[in-house]
């Protein structure tokens, strides 16, 4: 069983890696995944009615004061339909799991400010007093009065950590703290904890404003929908309408389910779902998303989807998913993070004691010692980076690109080759009937009849173009069966009839055609399609070369003769391979790989799900073929390529972000380390190079969510 928990207080980076390590290496957890900046704990289990209380122990054992909630459990005291909860008076309440600890929260940290504030007016008349040398008692009381006032929740954390045998940034500090004074630094002691304290403000700050960011992508589904019912207006749960409803969608109001127009016109903001800023006008037919927003018009629709399978559920789930799947970056900074602290740890105690046996003076290389064990928390790496693929994720899900993962982007970032299938993805998939040949003594009204009888239940493009064509009755087939690659068949009045491609015979077929139709085992017409090169490939594949793509390749089941169509048209391919069955796409891919640079493909439908799974980074055209979706890397929501050169600047700026701050702050502390090993910085540089590079990192990283494309 699958389950999701929210950990209320989990403040500390650095703890939450060693608390996902620790559950995942319980017995009984598997695919555990904490997620730091929206502390969602996601794992599989047994059913267990008492789950909660096993992760709370676990999460006891590293981390004090972190409460562990079911994410689904609704706060009792919340009202739905007045949107106001009883509790606070907040008209934004989200009615959550763990809101009371949440607000509780607030109160604390406006308490904590408090104290910081006066704690920076004590520390300020300590300096004052240790310029002019009047009273060193006097300095030490206001500056203990500072350490207390600004650190004692640092402090009594890192006195429990230690005592758990956990060190992480607030045992580094206590230690040093507590050190400074025993060695008369009672000022520098104070503005430590000052500068530590401010630093930690800044940066929950950033960490929370990026949180609400990001918990917005996810904010497009309405909740209510408003049906009609008995002729009388009623608003209800969205989950609780069934397909075929009709449903009233009032001006400028979210789109609660996919649904079809039935009534009405307006414009419609795609733009939370597809990233297309231009709104689209919707009249009788128009296919609405849920999570589009109407425009001034009132719109009458009726459902096609459920609210579980509707547009804006899945992109939720999609997004929900990505921050799960974790790139190969964050494990290895996972990793890295366990074999450093503990390495700087023991630079740290040989600069204190080693040095003093040759050199003598060993309150001077304790100092040094303590300068270099704050520098050493790992923290900047440890939330920079994670935060930096789920802040470049959000800002492609605001483009109309779902990436799954940040593994995904990484793949992005890297390859050189992008593979794309030809119908429905460089062109529009709109396969319209150019020419009906018959053969025989048949009309072209009965190949039409005859052919969209079988392909009636087909969702090939070829198949729904033929059936499109045709108005009238269909005959009555059956045993109807398709097989990928080479066409559908079925029995008409007990003799065969097969639309097949030209695949199915051993020689050349007497003409070129898409598709061939054969009755009682002999030839009796052919169908001649064409379709439409979509309006914005040549842009985007010329954006796509100037981005790094060294290689763009076409693969298509469709004839050479198409092909070379296509290749005439569009001058950005460099090679294409005609005449493929799906399992020929999938050993070309496979073949062409570059393992260092990977490879990425763009597809749709069924038969393009085996390639999209098997590159690097696979790509679904839209929110269409439920296989090519679940085996896609990444899904461009809008249904075209428009936002295919944005998704790879992303992912690229994605990467380098990470990259940047990995090595800023190693660069930082191993300057500061250096430093503290010949005398020359002070324990107030250690909680820069610490909290101060981490909240630098922090929002390096968030501006990714505000990255203008």
């Amino acid at each position: 069983m699958k389950y999701k928990l929210i950990l209320n207080g989990l403040d500390c980076a650095h703890c939450a890696s060693k608390v996902e390590k620790a559950i995942s290496e319980t017995d009984g957890f598997e695919d555990v995944s904490l997620v730091f900046t929206t502390k969602s704990l996601y794992f599989s289990h047994a059913q267990d009615d008492n789950i909660i209380e096993k992760v709370q122990k676990i999460t006891d054992r590293i981390e004090d004061g972190v409460t562990v909630s079911k994410a689904e459990e609704k706060h009792k005291s919340c009202s739905k339909e007045k949107n106001r909860c009883h509790d606070c008076g907040r008209d934004d309440c989200k009615a959550n799991h763990g809101h009371s600890h949440e607000h509780n929260n607030e109160n604390k940290s406006k308490l904590q400010n408090t104290f910081l504030f006066i704690a920076v007016a004590f520390a300020i008349i300590a300096i004052i007093l240790d310029v002019i040398k009047i009273n060193e008692i006097l300095v030490a009381v206001f500056s203990a009065a500072a350490i207390v006032l600004s650190g004692y929740n640092v402090c009594i954390s890192g006195v429990k950590s230690l005592f758990k045998f956990h060190i992480d940034e607030t045992t580094l500090m206590t230690v040093a703290v507590i050190s400074a004074f025993c060695l008369g630094q009672f000022v520098e002691g104070a503005m430590v904890t000052i500068l530590f304290g401010i630093g930690e403000l800044l940066e929950d700050k950033a960490v929370e404003n990026s949180r609400r960011s990001i918990e917005k992508l996810a904010n497009i589904q309405s909740d209510e929908a408003v049906i009609i019912e008995n002729g009388l207006l009623k608003t209800v749960d969205a989950d609780d309408v069934e397909i075929g409803t009709e449903i009233i969608i009032e001006p400028f109001a979210k789109i609660p389910l996919d649904c079809v127009v039935t009534d009405g016109e307006s414009n419609v903001d795609t733009s939370a779902v597809t990233g297309e800023s231009m709104p689209v006008l919707a009249k009788s037919e128009t296919k609405l998303l849920s999570g589009m927003v109407n425009g001034s018009n009132l719109l009458k629709a009726k459902t096609v989807k459920a609210y579980e399978d509707s547009t804006a559920s899945r992109i939720i789930k999609l997004v929900e998913e990505a921050s799960i799947t974790k790139s190969k970056n964050e494990k290895l900074i996972t990793r890295f993070a366990g074999v450093y602290t503990p390495i700087v740890i023991l630079i740290s105690l040989a600069i204190a004691f080693i040095p003093p046996i040759f050199l003598g003076n060993i309150t001077e290389w304790i100092y040094r010692g303590l300068v270099c064990l704050v520098a050493s928390c790992p923290c900047a790496i440890v939330i920079s980076v994670p935060l930096s693929y789920y802040s470049g994720i959000g800002c492609a899900s605001k483009h109309g690109v779902l990436f799954k993962g940040g593994r995904y982007l990484e793949a992005l970032a890297r390859s050189e080759t992008m593979v794309f299938d030809k119908t429905g993805t460089l062109t529009e998939g709109k396969l319209t009937i150019e020419r009906i040949i018959p053969f025989k003594n048949y009309s072209e009204n009965d190949l039409l009849k005859i052919a969209a009888s079988v392909e009636k239940h087909s969702t090939h493009p070829i198949a729904r173009a033929i059936v499109e064509s045709y108005n009238g009755e269909f005959l009555d087939m059956d045993n109807y069966n398709e097989q990928s690659g080479l066409g559908v068949s079925a029995v008409y009045d007990g003799k065969s009839v097969r639309c097949v491609n030209k695949r199915f015979f051993d020689g050349k077929p007497k003409v070129k055609a898409d598709a061939y139709l054969i009755y009682d085992g002999k030839l009796i017409g052919a169908f001649k399609l064409k379709d439409k090169v979509r309006n914005e490939v040549k842009s985007v594949l010329h954006s796509l070369k100037k981005q790094g793509f060294r290689k763009i390749i076409l693969l298509t089941g469709d004839n050479k003769e198409n092909a070379d169509k296509i290749l005439n048209e569009i001058k950005e391919i460099h090679k294409c391979y005609s005449d493929l069955v799906p399992e020929d796409k999938l050993n070309i891919v496979n073949d062409i790989r570059d393992e260092k640079k990977g490879i990425c493909f763009v597809g749709d439908g069924i038969n393009d799900a085996p390639v999209i799974a098997a590159a690097d980074c696979g790509f679904a055209m839209g929110l269409g073929s439920d296989a090519a979706i679940a085996s896609a890397d990444a899904v461009l929501t809008s249904g075209n390529l428009s936002s295919l050169p944005k998704a790879v600047k992303i992912a690229k700026k994605t990467i380098t972000t990470v990259k940047t701050n990995i090595a800023f702050a190693l660069l930082i502390k191993a300057v500061v380390i250096i430093l503290a090993f010949f005398g020359l910085a002070a324990i107030w540089m250690s909680v820069i190079a610490d909290t101060g590079v981490c909240m630098l990192c922090v929002f390096y990283a968030t501006r990714l969510l505000k990255m203008k494309l």
